[in-house]
């Protein structure tokens, strides 16, 4: 497979970009994977560049911290209707990394859950800042988006498991605790694999004359994900595809493997819960590949959630296949452990971080639609939802009392890398659009990163309707999100690298 380490542009691949907007086509012709001459229409000029930083010695600790429940049975979400697992079929982790230059200290942490609000994220944060001195904005906490994990956070027809949310933030905070125990000298790179056989849009875009009714009863669909295995009411997928798997290496400076943050864009894979999906195996799997899955202390694999909003494994443009969990997960760590093979580490590396609250609008429902939900809400009593317009009716009512959102977005910089955290379920072109634009040379989108607010799909993406624009509580930011939250992110950038986008 082409990967690309520190070895500046050069093979730098050109992309066509092709998304179908309605009947129509726009394409964006040999997009640069590092290079377009301007900011999209709308947007605030790029902000003053940082004085220039210096690159300092590393530190690094890891540590992966099991947080998978001690009483059974519990509540799960990542579907529709309430779930509840009684046992674990393998373990969930927090799986944390530290890194320090003597002057800046930061933690990223990924946690095997499916979406966790910003409440119980700060809440971990500051418990770890009283422990390490970490400062809160200087933590990253993301989830994998593994769909088979105990709920923390109300979802569609699925309430939160009460007595998991209470768990869960220490167990976070001591795993960046002891991450930050673990601190040693060490030395950092950073790769780029290109992984287009496992990763696909599952959003597809249907013939007029096949259109699809909602769930508020408007024939209004005309972009759905998971149609089906080449769907002849289908007429094409309706956006591209990120498949970059985008990594961090850290070694100590005797060559030992300290962790590998790792970053894909795909939904996920499907499990039976508890599980913490393909991450969980690809983790398992890169260890086994180093020849790191022993020593003191542990070596730490960490997949995080990439732009996949619209993506996921399945190829609905070809025949059904199901390669099976574990051989996916091996496949794909195959394609990064290639890549690392020829990375370059660097024991200086300039490191910074920056984070920005950014305040949303909702779609907040009209007359008509709480009309609707109302109707259905007094229907039902007191009694679970059981079906979709159930689920949507009450969760019209719930955003209808919402305020507006506020998204703690992040930037950070490590050498030539740049690392980004977005709140949401972002869809792949908007993956590639921040990639091209940002100042670094290499960039990693991590997604459901410091709580989470539901999709955000490019404004020409609502006109095709669907699940991911159908507005509730913890989905429904306003129309024009997406290019806001890509030009805040944008400038954080810009102010931890000191250099202007692209």
């Amino acid at each position: 497979m082409p990967h690309r380490g520190t070895s500046g542009r050069r093979g730098q691949a050109r992309r066509a970009v092709a998304i179908l907007v309605g009947v129509g086509v726009l394409t964006l012709t040999a997009l640069p994977v590092h290079g377009l001459a301007a900011a999209p229409a709308g947007t605030d000029a790029p902000s003053a560049p940082a004085p220039a930083a210096e690159a300092r010695p590393i530190r690094a600790g890891a540590f992966a911290i099991d947080i998978t429940p001690l009483a059974f049975p519990v509540i799960v979400n990542g579907g529709f209707l309430e779930k509840t697992a009684t046992k674990a079929h393998d373990p969930l982790h927090a799986r944390c990394l530290v890194l320090d230059d003597g002057q800046t200290r930061l933690a990223i942490a990924v946690v095997d859950n499916c979406v966790m609000p910003r409440s119980l994220l700060d809440e971990a944060k500051a418990l770890a800042a009283k422990a390490t001195g970490i400062p809160p904005e200087r933590m990253l906490i993301s989830a994998t988006h593994t769909h088979s994990a105990p709920s923390v956070r109300p979802s569609l027809g699925c309430r939160a498991d009460e007595a998991y949310s209470r768990y869960l933030p220490g167990r976070i905070a001591e795993g960046i605790e002891r991450a930050a125990a673990n601190l040693r000298p060490a030395r950092v790179g950073w790769a780029v694999a290109v992984d287009r056989e496992h990763t696909h849009c599952r959003r597809w875009i249907y013939r007029p004359d096949k259109m699809l009714t909602d769930p508020f009863g408007v024939q209004s669909v005309r972009a759905m994900m998971h149609p089906g295995h080449q769907n002849p009411a289908c007429v094409g997928p309706a956006g591209p595809v990120d498949p970059a798997i985008t990594m961090l290496s850290v070694q100590g400076t005797d060559g030992r493997p300290i962790a590998i943050l790792a970053n894909y864009s795909m939904h996920y894979y499907g499990a039976s819960p508890l599980s913490a999906d393909y991450y969980g195996h690809f983790c398992r799997a890169m260890a086994r590949r180093l020849g790191a899955d022993t020593g003191d202390p542990p070596f730490v694999a960490m997949m995080s959630q990439g732009t996949s909003g619209d993506l996921q494994w399945r190829d609905y443009g070809g025949p059904k296949t199901n390669p099976g969990i574990e051989r996916y997960a091996e496949e794909v760590a195959a394609v990064a452990h290639e890549a690392l093979e020829g990375i370059a580490y660097h024991e200086r590396a300039v490191l910074a971080m920056a984070e920005r609250t950014l305040t949303l609008g909702r779609r907040w429902p009209d007359a008509e639609r709480l009309a609707w939900a109302r109707k259905i809400a007094d229907a039902m009593g007191d009694r679970r939802p059981t079906t979709k317009p159930e689920i949507y009716a009450l969760g019209t009512l719930a955003l209808a009392e919402a305020g507006p959102a506020e998204l703690k977005l992040q930037a950070i910089r490590v050498g030539d890398l740049g690392i980004t955290a977005v709140p949401c379920e972002v869809f792949g072109i908007t993956g590639l659009w921040l990639k091209a634009r940002s100042p670094t040379d290499v960039t990693m989108n991590m997604s459901q990163a410091n709580g989470s607010e539901g999709y955000i799909p490019p404004p020409a993406q609502h006109a095709l309707g669907g699940y991911t624009t159908w507005s509730r509580i913890n989905c429904g930011l306003e129309v024009e999100a997406e290019p806001k939250i890509v030009d805040t992110v944008l400038g954080l950038l810009e102010q931890v690298t000191g250099r202007p986008r692209r």
